[in-house]
């Protein structure tokens, strides 16, 4: 029996435990053997790293750890670890280089491609100059044929603009109202998925936000007339305004970042959010007064919240209309699919006649508030500057309102009027084809 002091397995110094060897009956231990394991056990007093480096071989492993395997006691191959990292870093190193290779080879491609769009936008607009130039005078041009070459040509801003072509063009200004909030960042995004995925947040965003406009106010009306009797505090109605100007800041940025990304939005209904931001902004340093005579004091209030309440039924009516009519317009080639739907310009037939009354009525009503207020103001019953400021506002909001109205309709009746020329036109040639079609020669060749 061959008593050994030696180290844990885990190879540190200072746990040291005694290990009892069976020899086999070979005879007496020789002289060699015994200097060998004295030879051992000074050297595991060193460090154990020393230890594995200068040994290399099998004996002290088995010593020490019985046969119990390489795999077993945790030790590496050093030599294969740097074999790896070497490996590692090479493969980087060619993987960086083609990557530069890739990007380079794509940057001239893309310039290639960024001249030719730049040269078809500028033929584009040259050719829809000079088309314009005809158009205005007389007999320069059939009327037909112009009517042709413009839908033509706006089939072609659209594949521009509406495509992936759209990324090759140079990036739209931001404006300053983005620059304020974002700062110098490019919000355009050069993938047409992105692009599309953001205007569908922003509708599904208009969308929830229709219902919180109709509930909001509608709560806030009937706590009035059931719990608050018929005197509405301040921390509601500051903390509605509040949600208003988060609102009416989210609609705008998200409008502006809608623009650079190619929709055709109205700049009116960017310029109503930033008026009804101020408001909502104002409103909310505006002291919501209650006894003595709190309905008289509230009734500017009162008024508003009935008018948001209307407001949210036109802007669930809208959401629900205008976005079927903006697909079919997509279809047609009418629009393009970065395009939004805003105010009353995607109503289809029969859907106008429900929606103009209400748009009409919100705008009298607004504008009637907005006159409201100013008397209130004037004659003495609340006067602060808050009041005067809301009331403006108001006034023009409606004006611009009725104003954006009128004019959509106007363009909408002549559109339908157009239309009913071409499709009469087309009845008489099928007519006349029917009835001779030696005719539709003999006209043809009288136009060519």
């Amino acid at each position: 029996m061959l008593e050994v002091v030696d180290p844990q397995p885990s190879g540190k110094l200072g746990s040291m435990r005694r290990r009892k060897f069976d020899l086999p009956d070979a005879g007496p231990i020789s002289k060699e053997m015994l200097a060998g394991v004295a030879e051992v056990v000074q050297m595991l007093d060193q460090d154990s790293e020393s230890v594995s480096a200068t040994m290399g071989t099998s004996f002290l492993h088995s010593l020490a750890v019985g046969g119990e395997g390489r795999e077993a006691s945790g030790m590496v191959d050093p030599n294969a670890i740097m074999e790896e990292a070497a490996r590692l870093a090479d493969a980087a190193r060619e993987l960086d280089d083609a990557a530069a290779a890739l990007i380079s080879r794509t940057w001239n491609e893309e310039q290639s491609l960024r001249q030719r769009a730049l040269a078809l936008e500028s033929d584009l607009r040259r050719l829809q100059s000079s088309l314009d130039s005809a158009a205005k005078k007389k007999g320069a041009i059939d009327s037909k044929i112009a009517e042709k070459v413009d839908e033509e040509l706006y089939r072609v801003r659209c594949v521009i603009n509406d495509g992936d072509v759209a990324s090759l063009l140079p990036n739209k200004a931001h404006g300053r109202f983005l620059k304020m909030f974002l700062g110098p960042v490019n919000v355009r995004a050069t993938r047409k998925e992105v692009q599309l995925k953001v205007k569908e947040e922003y509708n599904s965003y208009r969308d929830r936000t229709a219902f919180l406009f109709l509930i909001f106010p509608s709560t806030l009306l009937l706590l009035r007339s059931w719990v608050w009797d018929g005197c509405l505090p301040a921390l509601p109605v500051q903390l509605y305004q509040a949600w208003l100007l988060y609102l009416y800041t989210t609609l705008a940025l998200r409008e502006n970042i809608l623009r650079v990304n190619g929709s055709d939005i109205r700049p009116w209904w960017i310029y109503h959010h930033y008026c009804a931001m101020l408001m909502a902004l104002i409103s909310l340093t505006w002291e919501i007064r209650r006894q003595p005579d709190c309905a008289c004091k509230q009734r500017g209030v009162q008024l508003f919240l009935v008018w948001a309440m209307m407001q949210g039924v036109a802007m669930l009516l809208q959401n629900r209309y205008q976005r079927q009519r903006l697909y079919t317009r997509i279809a047609l080639g009418k629009a393009k699919r970065m395009d939004v739907v805003w105010g009353e310009t995607a109503g289809v037939e029969g859907q106008l006649l429900l929606l103009c009354p209400i748009l009409f009525i919100l705008q009298g009503f607004e504008a009637f508030i907005g006159l409201l207020l100013l008397r209130t103001a004037f004659v003495g019953v609340t006067c602060e500057w808050q009041v005067i400021v809301c009331g403006i506002l108001l006034v023009l909001m409606a004006i611009g309102n009725f104003a954006n109205t009128m004019q959509t309709l106007i363009v909408k009746s002549r559109f339908k009027a157009k239309m009913k020329r071409t499709k009469s036109k087309q009845d008489i040639d099928q007519c006349i084809s029917a009835v001779d079609p030696s005719l539709m020669g003999s006209k043809s060749s009288k136009a060519s």
